[in-house]
């Protein structure tokens, strides 16, 4: 009877844990030669127990190493009764290349856009660091486990754990790029607890990308581009000059319908905002000629020519008498001459705008009165 050896070789780079035989258990035979590369581990069960964790070498199966079997065996036959068995040989390389990402839109509370839907992705490598303790926890019974099958649960802890640390992170989408290092040594290290839990642990997380949907991207480069134009009235104006010059070639080389329509085109387009130019230029005009024209008129309107009150800039009636400003005296009351707008003082005879004329005295009338003959 030949020697007996158990080994297993990864053939894909993806299985984690092999298990030997496939289903149910092996007959090995004391003094059987068990094969542990560099990149593994051997958990040797007996009846379901696992008996020790073997490391890279090869290994003699006896009650020497294995000291538990000199309990569990018949040594009746002179140490070469075989045994029901299993080993499950455990990947120890570094995984690399095992991607995760958000199944569903991750709600975020943006201060800038206020809520936006985000999705995440990116890398993450790990290794076995307790092979007994992930066989045990992990695999159980199954006869193959690979990056496959652990990565469809590891998934789901990274993303739980990305969701919670984002918004303690980040603020607004748009400081998404800075924060991708800090973001992910943050994510790391909650995780670290969780693969441990199984006996794994996490060497690298990487965020490839964080990016929202694609109408808030459309959304963004609108924002951009409108930061970008700084004075849209000018920008406006030099398209539009830019549209008439490009009107001559607008057909092609083809000429015909074809150049006549888009000919059209090209007018309406540029009617449509030589008008929005024009009409933006009338009213920056009309206001600031109407500001001129604020600031040109006299704080005060001139007397009542009735009472003498002084009337407001613009008023149509006094506000002392009511009297219709419209009626005003244009005209000086005592010498007659016309009197400048605004002015409280008559220019040629010095009489204040609105008094009544000083009557000479009785006796000085009579005075200046020719006198008749005494005699009759």
């Amino acid at each position: 009877m030949g020697l007996q050896v158990v080994e297993w070789r990864d053939e894909t780079g993806t299985e984690i844990v092999h298990r030997w035989p496939a289903y149910g258990s092996g007959e090995v035979r004391l003094g059987a030669q068990l094969v542990v590369r560099e990149s593994q581990s051997a958990v040797f069960f007996r009846d379901g127990r696992a008996l020790d964790v073997l490391g890279p070498g090869r290994h003699t199966l006896t009650t020497l190493n294995l000291p538990l079997l000199g309990q569990l065996v018949n040594l009746a036959f002179g140490g070469q009764t075989p045994f029901q068995s299993e080993v499950y040989f455990v990947n120890m390389r570094t995984f690399t290349q095992l991607r995760w990402g958000t199944v569903s839109p991750v709600i975020f509370r943006d201060k800038e856009l206020a809520m936006v839907r985000l999705r995440a992705h990116g890398l993450y490598t790990m290794r076995i660091q307790d092979p007994q303790l992930f066989v045990n926890t992990v695999v159980g019974t199954e006869h193959r486990y690979d990056t496959e099958t652990v990565g469809d649960w590891l998934r789901d802890f990274i993303v739980a754990r990305f969701n919670d640390t984002l918004g303690e992170v980040v603020e607004t989408v748009l400081d998404l790029p800075q924060h991708y290092d800090e973001l992910g040594a943050a994510v790391k290290a909650r995780l670290q607890e969780d693969f441990g839990r199984y006996g794994m642990e996490l060497i690298d997380l990487l965020i490839e990308a964080i990016v929202p949907p694609e109408e808030v991207v459309r959304m963004i480069d609108q924002r951009a581009a409108m930061e970008a134009v700084g004075d849209q009235q000018r920008f406006l104006l030099y398209r539009t000059a830019q549209a008439i010059g490009d009107m001559p070639g607008a057909g092609g080389e083809g000429g015909g319908a074809a150049a006549a329509g888009a000919g059209i085109g090209a007018g309406i387009g540029m009617g449509a905002a030589m008008a929005h130019a024009v009409t933006g230029a009338m009213s920056g005009q009309q206001q600031q000629g109407g500001q001129q024209q604020q600031q040109q008129q006299p704080a005060a309107g001139g007397h009542c020519a009735k009472c003498g009150a002084a009337l407001p800039a613009g008023a149509r009636f006094c506000p002392g008498c009511g009297e219709p400003v419209a009626q005003a005296a244009s005209h000086c009351t005592k010498c007659g001459a016309e009197l400048a707008a605004g002015a409280r003082f008559c220019a040629q005879c010095g009489q204040q705008v609105g008094a009544e004329p000083e009557q000479p005295p009785a006796d000085q009338e009579s005075q200046d009165e020719p006198q008749g003959d005494s005699t009759g």
